[in-house]
Parts: structure tokens; C-alpha cells; sequence
């Protein structure tokens, strides 16, 4: 499987360097490189696994950009990234009793949420507000709530830690951003961790992709910092609209299976 024809392997990588880019600025990456790698012709479940080896460079690539701008503390955030990590290895072990379709049924509208929220609130900026939470509650709540969510199902995952940032923690955007990629970071390495114990990656492939995740994730973190929120903010809610347009457009969503569409 991991012999793929040179084309495909273009086109996979061409992909993973578009959704680095997007990824490092406003999440949703997944959202391409797991239609690519399906339509490479790799099974679901390889396709899956592989697509947390890829994303590990993207955020990684990210989180190491913000980092040295001094955007993310990575010795103060490290109990974030764990709690994420920790999260997702629960949520990929438990994938299989969580109820998928549920999850499926309800994200498009929650994203859709989340992207009226960015789009309309217009006091939003690169200026941190009031928290409405500790950073000890926020760590041991919502972070591993959002981990768990990335390793049973994924998609959106950046967008939330993004609106659990502004909101709950009071961050401006171009702070919230940067940490969401630390905390994706640990995500993706928690989940790996569960394919790669499963052997549900395809190395070649991965590594291949991951190049071009972080070299994507590299010039997308410095238009971020060049441009804060007046690109940040109107990306993620384009990123959050087309996300939840192609789930509800997926003829395997439960919504088109119960409606019969």
C-alpha cells in the first residue's frame, strides 16, 4: 500500500503542505489531507493512523514558530499538551464504543456555531481579555475533553481549543492560535501512539506528507504573526463554514442516512 504511484505521492504532498498552511493558522487541516489520502485509494483506518503521523509535523512545525516569537511558553503550557495527549489516547481506545454518529450528526452545526461566534463578535482581536476560568480548571476540563474528541473523531479539533482559548481563557487571537497548536500537538502524539500501537501507519506515506505539513505549517505560522487577527480571524471562519458544508455534503453523514438524502 505504501507503493503508491509517483503522481499520487505528488498530489498527497501538495496537500499536506496546503493543509499545514492552513492548519497552523486556523485548524481544519484533516479536513484535507484525509479526503486526499482516501482518494490515494489508502483504507480508513491507514488513512486515519497516518494522518496523526503527518499532522505531528504540522503542529509541531507551528508550535515551534510561535514559540520562538514568544507567542507560547512551551515549559508553562507542557500540563496543557499532556492533558490533550492524554485525552486523545483515550478517545482513540474508546473510538470503537464512543457513538460516531452521533458526533458526526452534531459537529457540522457546531462549527457552524463557532464561526457565526468569530464572525460576528467584533471586538475580537490580538488583545487579551478577561479569563472567565483558572488555568488549573481550564487544564483539567476542557483540554482533555477536546483531546478525547480528537482521537475518537477529529475534525475541528484546532477550532475548538481556538473558542476555548477566547472565550474561557481570555486570550487574543494570535496567543489563542499559537497555543492551540501546542495542545494539537499533544493531541496528535497521543492518538499516534494508539494507531502506531495498532499498526494502522503507512510510514512512507506519513513522512512524505509530513515534510510537506511542515513546511506548510512554517509559512503559514509567519503570515499569522505577520497578519494577527485580520487573517486569522476571517480564515477560521471560512475554514469552520467549508468543514461543516463537506460533512453535511458526506452521503455517509448520519443526518443525509436518517433523512434518507
Amino acid at each position: 500500500m505504501q507503493d503508491l504511484a509517483f503522481h499520487l505521492l505528488a498530489f498527497l504532498f501538495v496537500a499536506a503542505f496546503i493543509a499545514g498552511f492552513i492548519d497552523s493558522i486556523a485548524g481544519g487541516g484533516g479536513m484535507i489531507t484525509i479526503p486526499a489520502m482516501l482518494i490515494a485509494g489508502i483504507p480508513p483506518l491507514q488513512t486515519l493512523g497516518t494522518n496523526k503521523l503527518q499532522g505531528l509535523f504540522g503542529s509541531g512545525s507551528a508550535t515551534l514558530s510561535y514559540a520562538r516569537k514568544g507567542h507560547v511558553n512551551l515549559k508553562e503550557q507542557l500540563p496543557m499538551a499532556l492533558m490533550s495527549g492524554a485525552g486523545a489516547i483515550l478517545g482513540a481506545l474508546l473510538a470503537t464504543v464512543v457513538p460516531g454518529d452521533v458526533l458526526k450528526a452534531v459537529l457540522p452545526f457546531l462549527l457552524i456555531a463557532i464561526a457565526l461566534y468569530f464572525g460576528l463578535k467584533p471586538n475580537m482581536g490580538d488583545v487579551d481579555q478577561h479569563s472567565r476560568v483558572t488555568p488549573f480548571v481550564f487544564t483539567l476540563t476542557l483540554v482533555p475533553l477536546i483531546g478525547f474528541y480528537d482521537g475518537v473523531f477529529g475534525p475541528g479539533t484546532g477550532s475548538f481549543f481556538m473558542l476555548g482559548f477566547v472565550t474561557l481563557a481570555g486570550f487574543g487571537v494570535l496567543k489563542a492560535t499559537a497555543h492551540t497548536k501546542f495542545l494539537n500537538f499533544g493531541s496528535n502524539v497521543g492518538a499516534f501512539g494508539v494507531f502506531l500501537f495498532f499498526g494502522a501507519i503507512l510510514w512512507k506515506v506519513g513522512l512524505l506528507m509530513g515534510l510537506g505539513q511542515f513546511l506548510g505549517a512554517q509559512v503559514g505560522s509567519r503570515y499569522a504573526m505577520a497578519k494577527g487577527a485580520r487573517i486569522i480571524k476571517p480564515l477560521l471562519v471560512i475554514v469552520s463554514i467549508a468543514l461543516a458544508i463537506r460533512l453535511l455534503a458526506d452521503p455517509t453523514h448520519p443526518l443525509r442516512i436518517w433523512l434518507g438524502l
